[in-house]
């Protein structure tokens, strides 16, 4: 009989760590006490950084972590700490800069060997078990034997950790203007596959940020083929087995072209920036796919990652259990042709063709991951379909094959509920709110956002990070703030309830006191209040979640419309040129900045609206696609400087304004409307 084990962990409340807890390895938390032993003990620390729907961390687990003999090793010789990334992105920043300085690539899980206090000097990923317990031994023997060697690397390592992060005040006069901007939009557009969407690689991630630049630039200076490869995307990206069309919502990425077999996780930070990037694409296109693609995203997270009490889960596993009780990636998602046949019927002959069950839409060993590869107009003209006899067949099939779905063992859920990724679905419902117009979308994201205040809300005015069980244990990162600020702007901006942007405004002078790098004028991402290891880090770079400070620029850039009084742009303008010589270098990494240069260089305007009828004018306004604005109403008067002497009696006015200055109030939406499209293309 197999011997019990439980570790340190079991005190943690990280569904990932606690995966880990059962393991014969001496697992600890990162903690001070934890540190403080490897010191007393001159133990080498084994630090292993993984999150809970990852399929390799897995693997790793049961091929290493949960073997006895791997567990020896790492005991005999090494304080040993677990991670979940997703809950330490503080230590998952050091660490991955430091495996990518190492070895030139990284991931997860992520295996690092650092000195007692913290200093790597080693790291890897995925090992299998006889390549990890020698070179566990052979690092164990070199500290041993060549101290002085080991320590040496350790702090060259170091001085390059900090060094990668430094951003100096470059005093520059300019800001990068919108013709380096189209250079480098020209330049990065080599990379564009143009016929799937994406880049011209594999794997696709969908890069959300990306996307909504793109679709921002292409509007504003009227380029027709980025606007043709922003919908190329989207569309295909919508039609891949990336997108699951049985039960809504995307998983994490694509491991081939043509965005079909996905890596199976589903993360709640990618549905919630996918939802305000559709909803804003078809406010641009009002293309009913996009809409469609919004609805059942929604719909996903509301069914599979939603508390009771309104608050969003973190992620739902790569692996299920198969027919034969073994672990699997993708088992709940696919189908075998025999099966599809039985249970859709008279429907499976058109059904197969749709989601194309033929060697298009083959995996591996007979399952089949639904794709698309027509438009919903060519299939209906081929087989003389109405729109709403396929739309009758579809929903028939669907919920056939959810009901079916759901008699299998479901993916594990990651239910810790993280402040940031609450904030980016947060404003993925406001999006969704503002250009579809469905209470219902208003209705969640209300409930979220007062789950929010009530329990991710410090006494001291800052926010926690996690929330799990009833508790929250970690100090908000920057992350936190600059996810809540943005959808509290949002949410204003479709309810007009000054609670939500005087809420933001409070978290950003949190910020300001409790953030700020007084040399770069950027945040870092770790509170001065909290300690840190190596560095406090500034995080600059977009990558499939804008970075933190990225989305502060653009948060103040929206503040000093709403409060020009308070300074907040010559902070973000700062924060834009101490950045700026980066984005030739590395355009796809910066789109989120980009997207500050477009709204900074090009017209940008601010529309109050004062009068009885100031909603529904708003709502009217407020579902067009008009990245170069911001919007606040009121019925008479309100504490937002714009709303300031608007009000006119007995009537309801649409005042137009740029920098301060106001045209003459407009009473119609149309005609507002026409200024503002008109004055937004160049």
């Amino acid at each position: 009989m197999a011997q019990k084990f439980t570790n340190d962990l079991i005190k943690e409340t990280s569904p990932y760590l606690l995966q880990h807890a059962h393991n014969p390895v001496d697992w600890h938390a990162w903690n001070p006490q934890t540190l403080e032993k490897a010191k007393k003990q001159n133990k080498l620390i084994l630090i292993s950084i993984g999150y809970a729907a990852c399929h390799w961390c897995h693997v790793m687990e049961h091929e290493c972590f949960e073997d006895e003999e791997v567990a020896k090793v790492m005991n005999q010789h090494y304080v040993n700490i677990k991670v979940d990334r997703e809950e330490r992105p503080d230590i998952d920043h050091i660490y991955m800069d430091a495996l990518q300085m190492m070895t030139g690539s990284g991931g997860w899980p992520l295996n690092i060997v650092a000195l007692p206090d913290g200093r790597p000097f080693w790291g890897a990923t995925y090992l299998r078990k006889e390549d990890w317990i020698k070179v566990l031994k052979d690092l164990s023997e070199l500290y041993r034997s060549d101290t002085e060697k080991v320590l040496g690397y350790a702090q060259r390592m170091a001085e390059g950790i900090q060094q990668i992060n430094i951003i100096e005040d470059q005093q520059n006069t300019f800001i990068y203007s919108i013709e380096n901007l189209k250079e480098d939009v020209e330049n990065w557009s080599q990379y564009f596959d143009t016929f799937l969407g994406g880049y011209k690689r594999a794997p696709k991630f969908m890069m959300p940020v990306n996307m909504e630049f793109l679709l921002h630039y292409a509007t504003s200076l009227k380029d027709e083929t980025i606007m043709d490869y922003v919908n190329t995307t989207l569309t295909r990206m919508a039609y891949g087995g990336i997108f699951d069309h049985v039960g809504g919502g995307f998983s994490r990425y694509a491991v081939d072209t043509k965005w079909h077999i996905p890596h199976f996780e589903k993360m709640l930070y990618d549905n919630g920036l996918l939802t305000s990037l559709y909803a804003k694409a078809y406010a641009a296109t009002k293309n009913d796919l996009y809409k469609r693609t919004v609805e059942k995203t929604i719909a996903f997270v509301t069914e599979e990652l939603m508390s009771n009490d309104h608050a969003f889960y973190s992620s739902l596993d790569a692996d299920s259990l198969n027919e034969k009780g073994i672990l699997e990636e993708g088992a709940y998602y696919v189908w075998k042709e025999q099966e599809l046949q039985s249970l859709l019927k008279k429907d499976y002959a058109l059904f197969k063709e749709y989601y194309n069950i033929n060697p298009y839409g083959e995996w591996e060993e007979g399952n089949y991951v639904l794709i698309r590869d027509t438009s919903d107009e060519d299939f209906l003209k081929k087989h003389a379909l109405s729109h709403k006899e396929l739309e009758a067949l579809l929903e028939r099939c669907q919920a056939t094959l959810k009901k079916e779905r759901n008699n299998r063992p479901k993916p594990r859920l990651d239910d810790k509920i993280l402040t940031s990724w609450n904030g980016l679905m947060l404003k993925g419902l406001t999006d969704a709110y503002k250009y579809l117009q469905k209470e219902t979308f208003l209705d969640l994201a209300l409930k979220n956002a007062k789950f929010l205040t009530k329990n991710l809300f410090r006494n001291d005015g800052g926010l926690y990070h996690n929330h799990k069980n009833g508790k929250s244990s970690i100090n908000g990162y920057l992350e936190d703030y600059a996810a809540v600020i943005d959808a509290f702007i949002g949410l204003y901006e479709v309810t007009f309830n000054e609670h939500w942007i005087q809420q933001a405004n409070n978290l950003t002078s949190y910020c300001l006191s409790n953030f700020m790098d007084d040399e770069s004028g950027l945040f870092f991402f770790t509170s001065k209040k909290d300690a840190y290891v190596i560095r406090r880090t500034l995080e600059v770079g977009d990558n499939v979640i804008p970075s933190s400070n990225s989305i502060m620029a653009k948060n103040l850039l929206k503040l000093s419309k709403y409060y020009p009084e308070l300074g907040y742009t010559d902070i973000y303008i700062k924060m834009l040129k101490n950045v700026q010589d980066n984005f030739s270098q590395n355009t796809q990494s910066y789109a989120n900045w980009l997207d500050l240069v477009l709204n900074e260089q090009l017209p940008f305007y601010e529309i109050a609206i004062v009068g009885d009828d100031y909603v529904e004018k708003a709502m009217e306004i407020n579902k067009n696609y008009l990245p170069h604005t911001i919007i606040c109403g009121a019925e008479k008067e309100g504490g937002i400087s714009l709303l300031k002497n608007r009000y006119i009696d007995k009537s309801t006015h649409i005042c137009i304004c740029s920098h301060g200055a106001c045209q003459l109030p407009l009473t119609h939406t149309d005609k507002a409307l026409t200024q503002l499209l008109k004055n937004s293309l160049h």
